[in-house]
């Protein structure tokens, strides 16, 4: 919990919550609260509990929203800040993308990559890990024995049981498995960037770009279900520095169209990225994380494998 950049110690948290409870609606970060009859959860829901979004509710009726209102800063700034302001402890899931990097880059955390053997994501992670001095990165390969086990573990969690739901949870479960394994509670990923800065393929051919983002944004709600009901099964939780509200809100200050600049997507992020890192991996346009850790190309072979050749999705309702 922060206000301006402040993190605050439990000493005035519970100082707060005695005296001003409705100072809480100024407060940045992410959190869940409980106190007497109340409950109070971060502005973009990132922890997750049984409150609305950006609510405070005592005896269950409304009393506060909450919504920090940070100095605005550029782009860079911003970023800077929000992953400062989650760097005191945690280990950075890294992949090796421009998301993860630049996480890592600044927050100078110890990082996690996963992968089968031979992956694209472990070998372009030792790349980029070497070329920007991160010497405390752990390359974790998954034995491709254990991705049935977990692959069933977390179906159940899912909002939406869809193949490519599972294989990015599946993902997931192995990185906040090894972070518990490893005495880490909080995981710093980069969730949320392809929302905000128009990662996706789709984005090369919408009609409207901004109608793209505006929709991909109001999906992050079920994905953070997703990806803290797997951390939560692992005893850790999902910190995102990309959905802190300096962020979100430089990033919706720039033009839709600017995201998507001469065929090249998240090209805000990725200009930010180049003033902390080689251009060439600022610009690389990684395989997202459950194609490039070789997982989705596993849960398609054991779909194969049990009789499912043509669908995944029956493998999985299977499963289920």
């Amino acid at each position: 919990m922060e206000i301006n950049g402040k993190i605050l110690s439990e000493k005035e948290i519970e100082e707060i919550l005695c005296k001003n409870p409705e100072k809480i609606s100024e407060c940045g970060g992410e959190f869940l609260l409980t106190w007497n009859d109340c409950i109070a959860r971060d502005h973009f829901g990132i922890i997750p509990g049984d409150c609305p979004p950006g609510k405070m509710l005592c005896s269950g009726i409304e009393t506060e929203t909450i919504s920090p209102d940070p100095d605005t800063e550029s782009l860079e700034i911003a970023i800077e800040k929000a992953v400062k302001l989650r760097s005191s402890n945690g280990v950075v899931a890294f992949s090796g993308g421009v998301d993860s990097a630049l996480i890592a880059k600044i927050a100078k955390r110890p990082c996690v990559t996963v992968g089968l053997k031979g992956s694209h994501d472990l070998n372009h992670a030792k790349e980029v890990a070497l070329s920007l001095g991160l010497q405390e990165t752990h390359f974790v390969e998954i034995p491709a024995s254990d991705i049935k086990k977990a692959l069933k573990s977390v179906i159940p969690l899912l909002p939406l049981k869809t193949p490519v739901e599972a294989s990015i949870a599946t993902t997931i479960f192995f990185i906040t498995r090894w972070a518990h394994e490893n005495g880490y509670e909080k995981i710093i990923a980069g969730q949320g960037a392809d929302e905000l800065f128009g990662g996706y393929a789709r984005y090369l051919d919408t009609e409207s770009i901004e109608d793209t983002l505006k929709s991909d944004f109001e999906s992050l709600e079920r994905q953070g279900r997703r990806d803290q009901a797997v951390a939560e099964k692992n005893g850790t939780y999902i910190s995102c520095p990309y959905l802190d509200v300096r962020v979100v809100r430089a990033a919706k200050a720039l033009p839709p169209e600017s995201m998507v600049t001469d065929g090249i997507r998240k090209y805000p992020l990725r200009k930010v990225a180049s003033m902390h890192m080689n251009e060439d991996f600022a610009f690389y346009g990684k395989k997202a994380m459950q194609y490039g850790s070789g997982i989705m190309k596993e849960i398609q072979k054991l779909a194969r494998d049990n009789g499912y050749k043509n669908s995944v999705q029956r493998y999985i309702d299977h499963l289920v």
